[in-house]
């Protein structure tokens, strides 16, 4: 009787977890390798790679949060943007902080000592940091506070004014109408005075001086201004409480004065530099319409209704030259050296229809609903 065939060997599988167990005890020893062991304190390799990665950790935690708080900014219109960048900030440090006291923790460094230890040198670097703990602190007033909003129109002075495009742990970054940014230390919207046009409302008023010729009908200067303010599309309106003024303020050396006082839109709310030009442009064209001079230094027309003559007549008047000479002369005073085709190229506003682009630009389908939350 033939003995049965002895059944095959198994295929053995490859032990994986007795691998993965053999990794790890071949790596503890480099793990727990000491770097620093002094006092008490020991900080070992594994140690210190895990604080990283706790670190890493929050931060992208931090950054993932942040994008979906924008994306929701943005997906809505009726959210208020200034509140949502608050609250991204505050994500943002509160992560951190975790995520440092975590990895201190994973390091192997207690709080307690941590805090001596920083407790023993916050005297020596207090003096050479206080600015930049100033500007942090700062930078949280103006979170809560909400004095400084992303999205604000601020002036800090005459030649620094933009839109608060970022309030950042040391700095704020502003942006001019001239796409330039200037980064402004948060102490200075703390302790220092900053206009800020959009604040409580979006419409403002400007003052546009001018000035014309004495014996000028004061009723048609008035007409003609307000004329100018109706040309321009960023006057908020030309009837109401909010209409247009103009007012008779002084009576200078060789000119009446006059200040027109509009009310601007919510478009032309942040560009009051651009805006002031337009209105002066319009005013030009409208005085021209109706024959009112601007005027001229006083002595300069004492000296035409003393002679009486324009022109090449009068320079040779008082070059003493006869009189029957001096109207032969030539007067090419009125000569037109523009033809029609480049007067009419020139005679556009250029600051008005460079707001108008701008607004066009900010009202494109592809730019965001409301101000962009820093990444960094």
């Amino acid at each position: 009787m033939t003995a049965p065939r002895p059944a095959p060997p198994a295929e053995r599988l490859p032990d994986v977890g007795g691998a993965v167990e053999r990794g790890w005890n071949g790596l503890q020893p480099l793990l727990e390798q000491p770097l620093v062991a002094v006092s008490g304190l020991r900080l070992t390799v594994g140690g210190l790679l895990f604080a990283v990665a706790a670190l890493l950790v929050a931060w992208l935690m931090s950054v993932l949060l942040r994008r979906a708080i924008a994306r929701y900014g943005r997906r809505y219109d009726n959210v208020n943007a200034a509140a949502l960048y608050t609250v991204s900030r505050l994500v943002h440090y509160v992560l951190l902080v975790v995520g440092f006291l975590v990895a201190l923790d994973l390091a192997g460094i207690p709080v307690t000592k941590f805090a001596i230890f920083a407790g023993a040198i916050g005297v020596g670097l207090g003096f050479g940091l206080q600015a930049i703990f100033s500007n942090f602190i700062s930078g949280l007033i103006l979170l809560f506070d909400r004095s400084l909003k992303v999205g604000d129109f601020v002036q800090l002075d005459d030649n620094l004014r933009g839109t608060v495009r970022a309030i950042n742990i040391r700095a704020t970054l502003i942006t001019t109408n001239d796409n330039i940014d200037v980064i402004v230390p948060n102490s200075e919207f703390v302790s220092g005075r900053v206009v800020n046009w959009t604040h409580g409302s979006i419409h403002r008023r400007i003052r546009v001086r001018f000035g014309v010729a004495y014996g000028v009908d004061k009723e048609l200067v008035k007409k003609a201004a307000l004329e100018a303010a109706a040309a321009v599309p960023f006057t908020l309106a030309t009837e109401g409480d909010r209409r247009p003024q103009v007012w008779l303020v002084g009576f200078g050396d060789s000119a009446v004065e006059f200040i027109l006082a509009v009310w601007l839109n919510e478009a032309a709310a942040r560009r009051n530099a651009a805006i002031e030009a337009a209105y002066l442009w319009e005013l030009d064209t409208a005085f021209k319409r109706h024959g009112i001079e601007i005027p001229f230094p006083q002595r300069d027309l004492h000296l035409r209704s003393l002679l009486g003559l324009h022109g090449e007549a009068a320079f040779a008047a008082l070059r003493g030259e006869p009189p029957a000479e001096a109207a032969a002369a030539p007067d090419t005073s009125g000569d037109d050296d523009l033809s029609r085709h480049e007067r009419a190229a020139l005679a556009g506003n250029d600051a008005q229809q460079d707001v108008e682009r701008e607004i066009a630009e900010d009202a494109a389908p592809d730019a965001p609903a409301a101000p962009p939350l820093s990444e960094s």
